[in-house]
């Protein structure tokens, strides 16, 4: 890598970008070290390149520290050995389970709104149940759907959301520790321009609720309470769909359920 000035820098080598994931997870290295089932010393001798991790060990290191799979893929590079996961299309022959459980997902919660998100938040598919969280958005934000602009733009879904305040604090928070835990900086700057957006910041609590839900006011003047849940491939080999989130809104009561399955005026304000 090349400076602004000429000079080379060189590359991040193995020892420092786990020492860094070590300060970003805040353990010592005898932390690392029990967790790992090593001694001390190894984590020392790792972090200042005396000592060659092996493949075992780098995942064991990055399984403890919770490095996400791109990045693990990135120590194992640079310890010199081969990444683990793959990276396939999700339109490749390989990827059709993986396309086949999100269909059957997206039709079994119909007509209740599911989307599909990368790790950038842009939308990679949806059922015709999500029709209801586009009513009223703006064009400019349907050309590459992003989940967090649509929900949060001025020109998005926010002017709907009767509970703003509220909901932008969960998603803000959300994208928070998604970059805390290993963001990129395509996240970091999504955090950045999205905290820009009005609306307020609602922290409080409500001991009494089960989750926080998105009041959402329909074009009739109606409301929907809805309930977010969020179902990802937890065993997957491939940074595809490792990094596909499935998010389906549920109604959170029994006249929600009524006004999308279409038996039902929308509940009244």
């Amino acid at each position: 890598m090349t400076t602004r000035y000429g000079r080379s820098e060189a590359p991040a080598t193995f020892g420092m970008m786990i020492r860094g994931w070590r300060l970003r997870r805040r353990l010592s290295q005898l932390d690392l070290a029990v967790q790992a089932g090593v001694s001390a010393r190894h984590v020392s001798f790792v972090e200042t390149g005396r000592s060659n991790p092996s493949r075992t060990m780098v995942l064991r290191l990055a399984s403890v520290l919770d490095v996400p799979a791109r990045e693990t893929n990135r120590l194992l590079l640079a310890a010199g050995l081969a990444p683990v996961y793959a990276e396939r299309a999700l339109d490749a022959p390989e990827m059709a389970a993986v396309r086949a459980g999100i269909d059957r997902v997206l039709d079994a919660v119909d007509p209740y709104p599911c989307v599909v998100v990368d790790k950038g938040w842009w939308i990679v598919t949806a059922n015709s149940g999500a029709g209801v969280l586009l009513d009223g958005v703006a064009a400019h934000l349907l050309e590459r759907p992003n989940a967090l602009r649509i929900a949060l733009h001025p020109d998005g879904l926010a002017p709907r959301i009767a509970n703003l305040a509220q909901w932008r604090t969960h998603l803000i928070n959300r994208l928070r520790r998604e970059v805390a835990a290993g963001g990129s900086a395509q996240l970091a700057a999504l955090l950045t321009e999205i905290d820009s957006y009005p609306g307020g910041f609602d922290d409080t609590t409500d001991l009494g609720g089960v989750a926080v839900p998105l009041e959402l006011v329909t074009p009739d003047g109606g409301q929907l309470r809805l309930l977010s849940m969020v179902t990802t491939f937890g065993t997957a080999l491939d940074l595809t769909a490792a990094e596909l989130s499935i998010e389906t809104f549920l109604p959170a009561d029994d006249a929600t359920a009524a006004t999308l399955h279409g038996t039902g005026r929308p509940a009244d304000r």
